[in-house]
């Protein structure tokens, strides 16, 4: 309602803003990162028996893309919150790892 001001969360560059931007862009990337995934694996046939792995990676990307924008939001409210960001870092750098070599396994 009020994104029009020019000093509205501080104005363009301040830190709350920066984290309003980057939680919306980050759970949109995220999504579509996980849906290449998802493209990918069906297109190289990449799942295993029972698809554990590619499960767990799948579920790692939507842990991660929900809580790097939870973690932005409430970065923007509390300053010292940003501390969790080691939260949604490690979900998606697990779901990008178990991605990748699910990857090296099916060209290998």
């Amino acid at each position: 309602m009020f994104f029009h001001r020019d000093q509205w969360l501080g104005g363009y560059g301040s830190w709350e803003r920066r984290m309003m931007r980057l939680g919306h862009v980050a759970f949109f990337g995220t999504g579509v990162l996980n849906l290449m995934a998802a493209m990918t694996a069906r297109v190289w046939m990449m799942a295993e028996p029972g698809g554990v792995l590619m499960r767990t990676c799948s579920v790692l990307l939507i842990v991660g893309a929900v809580t790097m924008s939870l973690v932005c939001f409430l970065a923007a409210w509390k300053k010292p919150l940003r501390n969790l960001f080691f939260i949604p870092v490690v979900s998606l750098v697990g779901g990008v790892g178990i991605f990748c070599m699910l990857v090296f396994r099916a060209c290998g």
